[in-house]
């Protein structure tokens, strides 16, 4: 058989190693925190009837699908990415964009603040920026392709956008350094 190189369908040229892929490290705890919140909520409203003698099945009912609604509202998507990608997978949905084909990068400010990602094949996602902040890595890899769609002049508008959440993330990591060093006095 002998030494074969890995080349890719059709084009003749060794393929590229996958790239490793980043994950939220702090997903994991975000959804147990959701989980206790639920069930705390439900054990609150269980005790407040049973407390007054108005506990039946039904009202059991209506309070357990209260508390699968906040559990609902409360969980965090899981966030990934790899070169050239990022993914948002929710409970009920799973979102890709392509991060080297990136056409528009933008903020919406509302009750939380959400980074919009939009590239050139129609995909869209929407991330918290705390997830970002808390996962240099997963930063490293959208600011990386990033600049590879603005070389290519495919990313249109949100340069700034990036810009300003790159010396957002440096700020608040070197107030880290200084924190943990006792500099911050």
């Amino acid at each position: 058989m002998g030494d074969r190189k890995d080349v890719r369908p059709g084009v003749g040229a060794p393929a590229a190693e996958p790239g490793r892929v980043a994950y939220d490290h702090h997903w994991a705890r975000d959804l147990h925190s959701s989980i206790r919140c639920s069930a705390a909520f439900l054990a609150l409203l269980f005790a407040i009837d049973w407390g007054t003698g108005d506990l039946t099945w039904w009202r059991s009912a209506l309070w357990l699908t209260l508390a699968l609604l906040l559990f609902l509202v409360l969980c965090p998507p899981r966030v990934c990415a790899g070169e050239g990608w990022m993914a948002s997978r929710a409970l009920l949905r799973s979102r890709r964009v392509r991060t080297d084909l990136l056409v528009s990068v933008r903020t919406l400010d509302g009750v939380a603040q959400l980074l919009v990602l939009r590239d050139a094949v129609g995909g869209r996602v929407e991330i918290d920026p705390r997830v970002l902040v808390n996962n240099p890595d997963l930063w490293y890899r959208l600011d990386e392709d990033a600049r590879k769609s603005a070389a290519s002049g495919c990313l249109r508008s949100g340069t700034d956008t990036l810009r300003h959440f790159s010396e957002r993330l440096e700020r608040e990591t070197a107030l880290t350094v200084f924190r943990i060093s006792g500099l911050d006095s």
